[in-house]
């Protein structure tokens, strides 16, 4: 990786990309900026994968879109993104049975400046690792996740840990949401 990658404390970058929304022709594509989750209060979760039109991507961005409700119940704004195109994106959609209605934006980073920003940008290909960023409705890193290019990720983990910080409290080892977090005793010496 080029930069250090952003993480937990860090103010998440301001950012104005184009996204595709829809592959309805005419209604393709949009303008999202950092504050699409920050103006409602709501928990931004962005995930990042290296190239459209290819094999494990999908699998993620499908799985992403399978959970997308389960975001939007926990009040987190969902957003994928990678350095290829708006126009790449629009033709992986209408190409790739399992994309076709995605509930979320693709954020088109050509510029490389957002994956640049957060320090996730390959050095060699100069495009961007496999992450995934939880942010705070203050705009504040609270999880980050990075993955070799050629390692999946586990969409029910980003849930898992998203669930953990919404609650603000101590969380044990695989600690999930119908269990009890932990309490901070002080010892009597």
């Amino acid at each position: 990786m080029s930069n250090k990658v952003l993480s937990i404390g860090s103010t998440f970058p301001a950012f104005n990309k184009k996204a595709v929304v829809s592959i309805e022709k005419g209604k393709e594509f949009t303008e999202i900026t950092n504050e699409v989750a920050s103006k409602d209060g709501k928990w931004l979760v962005m995930f990042w994968w290296p190239k459209d039109f290819t094999f494990v991507c999908p699998t993620e961005i499908a799985e992403f879109n399978k959970k997308a409700s389960d975001f939007d119940d926990r009040d987190a704004v969902l957003i994928g993104a990678s350095t290829d195109s708006e126009f790449v994106h629009a033709a992986w959609r209408r190409d790739h049975d399992d994309l076709r209605n995605l509930k979320f934006p693709m954020i088109a980073d050509t510029s490389k400046s957002l994956a640049e920003d957060l320090g996730i940008l390959d050095n060699d290909e100069k495009i961007a690792y496999r992450a995934t960023f939880i942010v705070d409705p203050q705009g504040i890193i609270r999880w980050v996740s990075v993955y070799d290019l050629s390692v999946g990720r586990s969409v029910q983990e980003v849930l898992r840990v998203l669930d953990a910080l919404q609650t603000d409290e101590l969380c044990p080892c695989n600690w999930t949401k119908d269990q009890q977090t932990l309490t901070a005793q002080l010892s009597q010496a």
